[in-house]
């Protein structure tokens, strides 16, 4: 891994810069460099860089450094602020980029937040697309990250060989903001299978079934679910969902906030809230942050 300095090609391949660097992210971009791309990072913190001191991987000064080295530059941060922060700042990743560049939106935020950045981005010639991303650092290094993108179809094919190293599949669904809208469903109706799979457990208990063996049952049967098999592998132990309480209500939120007084939904989002209240009454969020690469 190297200093920044002056931009280059590396052999005519895609340059990519990457910043959001955590335990997704991070393996992301590792994929990215590992598949021979010309890779530049960025980072608040210097020690989210250090996994890729036995890369190529160059480290810019500013994130309109890295945008000015990069045609496409993927953001794995956590918010809507943090993602506005990187690209729009000052000194931000739009202050460097040329036009054609495409901005990859990997965070779960606002469809509405990936307007405003497109809008301010059409402006210097570059694109946005939404990518929100599913499955956790485990799926981007086995390259099974599930990616849902939306954006112009152009933006999208100049970006899909980057998604490629790491996901598998890529579903483009259609125009800027539709992948935060199916990745945010994805997390409502999340949510809302974790009351009913507790209370599973929480029966089998009450029956004298035993849970793992309920678990495998699950894990082949009708009634099973993701959920049921997140929470068979934590040993039964909601310290992870707990932890990533904070994150689901903010998607959850961001949902109600779409339907608006639509009716549709309803249940739906009153059951998902009912699991972030049992969440919240349970424990106080853990350390380790969301389980299952939600």
């Amino acid at each position: 891994m190297t200093g920044g300095g002056p931009g280059g090609d590396r052999d005519g391949a895609l340059r990519v810069g990457f910043i959001g660097l955590g335990s997704q992210g991070g393996s992301m971009a590792r994929r990215i460099v590992d598949e021979g791309y010309p890779l530049t990072l960025w980072a608040r913190r210097p020690g989210s860089l250090e996994p890729f001191r036995d890369t190529d991987a160059v480290v810019a000064a500013s994130p309109a450094e890295l945008g000015a080295r990069s045609d496409v530059v993927g953001i794995c941060v956590v918010a809507d602020a943090d993602v506005e922060d990187v690209l729009l700042r000052p000194d931000g990743v739009l202050a460097g980029m040329r036009p054609g560049g495409v901005v990859a939106i990997h965070a779960t935020v606002h469809p509405d937040t990936c307007r405003r950045i497109a809008d301010q981005a059409a402006t210097r010639g570059v694109a946005v697309v939404d990518a929100p991303v599913s499955g956790g650092g485990g799926a981007a290094a086995e390259r099974r990250l599930l990616v849902m993108v939306g954006g112009a179809d152009d933006a999208v094919a100049r970006c899909r060989p980057v998604f490629d190293t790491f996901a598998d599949p890529v579903v483009h669904l259609g125009p800027l903001g539709r992948g935060q809208m199916a990745k945010l469903l994805n997390n409502l109706i999340f949510t809302a299978l974790i009351t009913p799979v507790i209370e599973g457990y929480e029966v089998a208990d009450a029956l004298g079934v035993d849970r793992a063996a309920l678990a495998t049952v699950l894990a082949h049967g009708s009634g099973g679910s993701r959920v049921a098999g997140i929470l068979a592998a934590s040993g039964f132990d909601l310290t992870g969902l707990r932890g990533a309480q904070p994150l689901l209500a903010k998607d959850v939120g961001i949902v109600v906030d779409l339907i608006g007084g639509a009716s549709a939904g309803g249940e739906l989002v009153e059951l998902a809230q009912h699991t972030l209240t049992r969440l919240r009454a349970a424990s106080a969020p853990a350390e380790d942050g969301p389980v299952g690469g939600l």
